[in-house]
């Protein structure tokens, strides 16, 4: 008996990429996709994310290739852990330094 081989999901051979909005008040969101255009789409309807729903209108400021979904999780925690300066400085395109966020005490 012959088998066929189901094609692979295209979610899971496709590329992954890290996403920085800017928010209408300013402060920016970060997040991971397959589908850059779709999901900035889906942030501006409303429909993405509870935070996003509230900060419109959204405007994609910096995107970058991952690879696999793990790096681009794990990108994504590093770039959440950076202080504003440092996004501000991604997302004009500079390197920003490693040095996280200060804890709130």
């Amino acid at each position: 008996m012959k088998t066929v081989e189901e094609p692979p999901d295209p979610r899971a051979t496709a590329a992954w990429h890290l996403y920085i909005l800017r928010c209408g008040d300013g402060s920016y969101y970060t997040g991971v996709t397959t589908d850059i255009e779709r999901r900035v789409r889906e942030h501006q309807d409303g429909k993405a994310s509870r935070y996003t729903r509230t900060h419109r209108p959204v405007a994609l400021v910096h995107q970058e290739e991952c690879g696999g979904r793990s790096q681009a999780l794990s990108r994504e925690c590093a770039v959440k852990s950076l202080s504003r300066p440092a996004k501000e400085a991604l997302v004009a395109g500079d390197k920003p330094s490693p040095t996280p966020k200060k804890k709130k005490r």
